[in-house]
Order: structure tokens, then sequence, then C-alpha cells
């Protein structure tokens, strides 16, 4: 290889090198500052485009213009009803400001994630302190959120910082405390359940007592009833029969032995009397001859 295509190829390494180290793109989810000897230099770029700095002398810092999440580790806060609680928060912020952010937090979101985690565990203590524990389980707790938000933001525009909200994720009661909570709820379960069963079996007793003493009562009406119409039609029958006897006595007192035969012989067996002496067999010696032609 000759010298001049050596000398060819250095050189265009070196304008690639220059190239790379004097342009620089920004995209649209970042903000891009220039330092010149650490030092900050103009304001940052934040349209998406290609921009150039001067190579070896000036360096970047890209800063993420994205709206972020940071979730705060859980701790303990005590209530204004002195009542513990286990907190568990998380925050959305955005770096507005890239230059501030960058001279007041020079460690960069390191650095930023720690202090959010300070301020927010110290204005939630602030604001839930003074408010009793069901504030922060009903809808109260948007207020209060609220409130701790402004609390915040006011704490990092400073910073550069725009905190956008502050939530609460979860709040639970500490384990020694739910434990409590739910053997207290566990009894007042129990004592309800038997308040129910007593308050039921009272009522049982009361329907069945109430039912006995309607099918008494009906009963009574039936059986009244019943003896009412069993006297009606014992007096009809013996209208009947009185009327009958009055009008063929002959022939009912021979009807009325017919039948008397009847049920003496339906059993079988044998029977020894004497016929010519007992009235109860007169009709088989003499049967009258009105009773069976059924003419007087």
């Amino acid at each position: 290889m000759s010298n001049r295509s050596i000398f060819a190829l250095v050189s265009l390494a070196i304008v690639i090198f220059l190239l790379t180290q004097t342009l620089y793109s920004v995209d649209p989810t970042t903000q891009v500052l220039v330092r010149q000897f650490g030092a900050l230099v103009g304001q940052p770029k934040t349209e998406p485009g290609l921009y150039a700095k001067i190579p070896l002398v000036q360096d970047i810092v890209r800063i993420d213009r994205r709206l972020m999440a940071y979730e705060a580790d859980e701790f303990e806060i005590i209530a204004g009803d002195q009542k513990r609680l286990v907190v568990d928060a998380y925050a959305m912020y955005r770096i507005n400001d890239a230059r501030l952010f960058a001279e007041r937090v020079p460690a960069g979101e390191p650095a930023l994630r720690g202090l959010l985690d300070s301020l927010i565990n110290s204005e939630i203590r602030g604001v839930l302190s003074s408010v009793p524990l069901h504030a922060v389980l009903t809808e109260q707790r948007a207020s209060l959120m609220d409130d701790i938000t402004k609390r915040v933001n006011g704490k990092t525009k400073d910073l550069g910082v725009q905190v956008v909200d502050v939530r609460i994720k979860r709040a639970d009661l500490p384990q020694a405390n739910s434990q409590s909570v739910y053997s207290r709820m566990k009894t007042d379960r129990e004592r309800e359940a038997g308040q129910l069963r007593a308050e039921g079996d009272e009522e049982n007793q009361r329907i069945r007592a109430t039912a006995d003493r309607e099918v008494t009562v009906i009963k009574a009406d039936a059986g009244l009833q019943a003896q009412i119409a069993m006297g009606e039609g014992d007096a009809e029958a013996t209208r009947i029969y009185a009327e009958t006897f009055n009008r063929d006595k002959d022939f009912y007192a021979f009807w009325r032995r017919m039948e008397a035969y009847r049920q003496a012989f339906a059993a079988g067996g044998t029977m020894i009397l004497s016929p010519t002496d007992n009235a109860f067999f007169r009709y088989f010696n003499e049967p009258p001859a009105d009773a069976l032609t059924g003419k007087k």
C-alpha cells in the first residue's frame, strides 16, 4: 500500500472521528445539555434534530423528558388517632427544566430518586399524621393525596422537577394489628350469627306455636261441626225410623227382626235355642202374612 493510500485512510478516520465528536442528535424523548470543560453552555436542546458542538472541547448530557414513575419503599406511619398503618406509595414526575436539574442535582436521576423517597415519606407522614385512620381508607384520601402532591411538587420545582401525582398504592395495617382486627371481626361476626340464630329460633317457636294453636282451633271447629252434623243426622234418622214405625208397625218389627237374624248368623257357627219358647225365633214358626206380603 502506498503512502498516499495510508494518508487517505488516516485522514478519513480523522474526519469520521471529528464528525462523531461534532454532531449529535436529539430525539423526542430526551433533552440535551452541552457542557464545555464541565460547565453548562446555553439552553437545553429540546427540538428533535441534528446539532453540532465543538469536538474534544464540549460534551453532551442527555436527560429524559418523559413522564416517569417512582415507587417508594413501604413505610409505617401513625395516623392522627394513633393507629399504625403500613403505606406503599408511588409518584409520577418529569424533569421540565434540564439545566436547573443538572445544576441542582449533578448526580442525576439516582440522586433524584433518593430525594423523592425522602420527600414523599416526609410529606405523607406530615399530612396523614393529622387525620384519623378512616380518612385514609375513604374517599377523603383523594384530597389528602392532592395536598401531598402539592407539597412535594413545591419542594422539587426548585430542582427543575415537576411532580405530577403522588398516590398511595397500598395501605394496610401492620401484621400484629391485622391479626387483632381479624380476631375482633371474627368475634363480632360470631356474635351476630349467634344473635341471628337465636332470633330465628324464637321466630320458629312463635310460628310453630301459632300454627299449633290454629290447628287446635280448626280441629275443635271441625269436631263441633261434625258433632252437629252427626246429631242432625241421628235426629233425621230417628225421625225417619219413627215415621216408618208409625206407618206400618208390624212390617217394621218384622224388618228389625230380620236384620237381627242377619247380624246373628253372619259370623256362622251353631246356636242351640228352643224356637217354640223363644221370642227371638217366633217368625220362624208363625211368619206374619202381612209382613211377608207387605199388606195390612
